[in-house]
C-alpha cells in the first residue's frame, strides 16, 4: 500500500473512535450498542494499520486490544438479540 492510503485510513479510523466518544458524551448513541461498537472496531483497524505500517508496535498493541474489545462486546449485544 501507499503512504497516502495508510495515512488515509489512519485518519479514519481516529475520526470513528473520536466520532464514537463525542456521541456517547452526547447521549447520541449507546455505550453498550452495536454502533458504539462498530465505530471502535473499525476506528481500531484503520489505527492499527497506520501504526502497523509505521512500526509503532506499542500503539499496535493498544489497537489490538481495542479491536478484541469491540468484538467482545459485538458478540455481547448478539448474543442478547437471539
Amino acid at each position: 500500500m501507499n503512504d497516502t492510503l495508510i495515512q488515509i485510513i489512519g485518519w479514519i479510523g481516529t475520526f470513528l473512535i473520536v466520532a464514537a466518544y463525542f456521541l456517547v458524551t452526547y447521549k447520541k448513541i449507546d455505550p453498550a450498542g452495536r454502533n458504539y461498537a462498530l465505530m471502535n472496531l473499525f476506528g481500531a483497524i484503520g489505527i492499527g494499520i497506520n501504526v502497523f505500517y509505521h512500526h509503532a508496535w506499542p500503539a499496535v498493541i493498544m489497537e489490538i486490544i481495542w479491536a478484541l474489545i469491540a468484538i467482545s462486546a459485538l458478540v455481547k449485544i448478539t448474543g442478547k438479540k437471539i
